[in-house]
């Protein structure tokens, strides 16, 4: 009997636990590509970091990174898939015109730039960031 009764328990709870696994966390679904980049910001190669609040496309993760610095000694690194709808579109992430805020042709997302928060769309997930480390030469930017 005791064992009838915890069968039941049991099925009963798989699909209470599986619904809260349903709840849909885009961002955490953008497919994992390794990241392991390292430059230097200050070179000519990436005139858009020279300067504070200055960015730069770059290839790599998903649909691309977008690196923007910061500060002198901060920066930060983003992938360019809208955590939103990375998987219905093959849109990059798009820096508008301020150089500060990042939108989505697609879904129609903006983030900030500084932080990745989304301020504006359907997105409630931020920007996905890559770890980005600055030692005074150069720039390490991974996951």
């Amino acid at each position: 009997m005791r064992t009838k009764i915890t069968i039941i328990i049991l099925l009963l709870t798989i699909p209470v636990l599986n619904s809260c696994k349903k709840e849909n966390n885009n961002q955490s679904q953008i497919p994992y590509v390794h990241v392991s980049i390292s430059l230097d910001p200050n070179s000519t190669e990436y005139l858009g970091l020279n300067v504070v609040n200055g960015w730069v496309p770059l290839t790599g993760g998903y649909r691309g990174i977008l690196v923007f610095r910061k500060s002198t000694t901060e920066f930060a690194a983003y992938e360019r898939a809208c955590p939103y709808d990375w998987d219905k579109t093959t849109t990059r992430l798009e820096v508008d015109s301020s150089g500060i805020t990042v939108y989505c042709p697609s879904c129609k997302s903006k983030f900030l730039l500084l932080d990745g928060s989304p301020f504006s769309g359907p997105s409630p997930y931020p920007m996905q960031q890559y770890q980005a480390n600055y030692d005074g030469t150069l720039l390490y930017i991974y996951n």
